[in-house]
């Protein structure tokens, strides 16, 4: 039995069903705080090209992974060396970090509640700043992209990277659409959050003041 690869599986799996809760669930809460439903799904011309190229991408993700534990030779197989040391022990490094992610995303999910949103809207928002969002501006996302090297470590299969290689880089674009929108929304107060917080890597402690998050 695979152990990295099945628990990697059934982690990347976990983590969409989660994404899909979580817009179950905050629609459902909006309805108790205002008269229409919360918008969690693209608006922007820019974001809902990302999502038209993000579905596949995901399907891909999820399915990727459970495509290597049936298959016993590339190219949807693991090549050979993933079984060899030291790779082999990577393997399970990288499937330890996988479900710390996990944890820490619903971690942030939760710090969120009903304010979470899959991309940017129109809507106001109530600015996060307290657990990982006081030292990253984008700690989901940042974990998302983390979770995604750790598919790539285990599932090493050259369709994985093109997916992660993928994925990593429209992570990237949002995070900068996201900025965008906010410094416009929140103008000198999200700017002094962006200097003393890391986009996707913590920084050095921030000084005291007010800041805030979208996502």
């Amino acid at each position: 039995m695979d152990i990295p690869g099945t628990l990697v599986a059934i982690t990347v799996s976990a983590y969409w069903f989660g994404v899909g809760a979580m817009i179950v669930r905050v629609r459902r809460r909006s309805r108790k705080h205002g008269a229409r439903p919360a918008r969690v799904l693209p608006r922007q011309p820019l974001e809902r090209v990302l999502g038209l190229v993000w579905l596949p991408v995901v399907a891909a993700w999820v399915a990727l992974p459970w495509l290597a534990l049936s298959r016993s030779t590339p190219p949807l197989g693991l090549p050979a060396f993933a079984s060899a040391m030291p790779y082999a022990a990577l393997r399970h490094v990288a499937m330890v970090t996988a479900l710390a992610c996990l944890v820490l995303t619903i971690q942030s999910w939760r710090r969120m509640g009903r304010h979470w949103r899959m991309a940017v809207t129109d809507e106001e928002q109530m600015l996060i700043t307290e657990g990982m969002f006081s030292r990253v501006r984008h700690p989901i996302y940042a974990l998302s992209i983390l979770l995604m090297g750790c598919t790539m470590v285990v599932v090493p299969t050259g369709l994985m990277v093109a997916i992660g290689v993928t994925h990593i880089t429209m992570m990237v674009i949002k995070a900068h659409n996201e900025e965008r929108h906010l410094l416009a929304r929140h103008g000198a107060r999200y700017a002094t959050y962006m200097r003393h917080t890391g986009r996707f890597i913590p920084r050095s402690p921030r000084p005291g003041g007010e800041t805030g998050h979208l996502r």
